[in-house]
């Protein structure tokens, strides 16, 4: 009888916690996306406008490395919401 008692306490907590789990593997994979999608864009866009004026390279790496940088932090933010989530 005790075994019962524990097991359905057991499956209570982890029903409970099944959906704090979920929504920060969401908030992580989803930062992680984000992430890419906008240093691609931001790469492209670097890429393309330094074929379109060569003589600005040094200016549109400076921008682009400082919007990478920018891009990833928010990301990491994301990343730590998503992990103080999951061991609340």
């Amino acid at each position: 009888m005790l075994d019962l008692i524990q097991d359905a306490a057991i499956a209570t907590a982890t029903a409970s916690n099944l959906g704090v789990g979920i929504g920060a593997g969401l908030a992580a994979g989803l930062a992680a996306i984000g992430a890419g999608l906008g240093i691609g864009q931001i790469g492209g866009s670097a890429g393309e406008g330094i074929a379109r004026q060569p003589e600005a390279a040094d200016a549109i790496k400076g921008n682009a490395l400082v919007l990478a940088a920018f891009v990833e932090g928010v990301a990491l933010f994301a990343a730590v919401i998503g992990l103080m989530l999951a061991t609340k």
